[in-house]
């Protein structure tokens, strides 16, 4: 599930601890432990614990279930600002296959 190359909305907005984990929700629509979060984004658990809460408290984050003794989460995509965050990605898509295509001219 891990990713080699950034994606479009990272390239885009910058790469940081935050983005990463909003990035990987938006490209893995399911639920998942704070472990595969972490392992799946490259983001160390220091750093992870230092923004996780706020995804939490800022309502970017939800519980699900839990899982064994795991408590899974998904992203909320009733959020507006997530909402924002699904239309900018779904947008940087669509601009990045008319380039590929050549119908978008590269502003340079």
């Amino acid at each position: 599930m891990r990713k080699l190359e950034k994606s479009l909305l990272i390239q885009y907005l910058g790469d940081t601890p935050k983005l990463r984990i909003i990035d990987f929700f938006l490209e893995n629509r399911s639920d998942y432990s704070k472990k595969e979060i972490i392992e799946n984004t490259g983001i160390s658990k220091t750093t992870f614990y230092k923004v996780w809460d706020e995804l939490v408290q800022f309502g970017i984050v939800k519980e699900t279930r839990k899982y064994g003794m795991a408590q899974l989460y998904t992203l909320d995509e009733k959020n507006p600002v997530i909402k924002k965050f699904m239309a900018l990605d779904a947008e940087l898509a669509k601009q990045a296959m008319k380039r590929a295509t050549g119908e978008l001219a590269i502003a340079g």
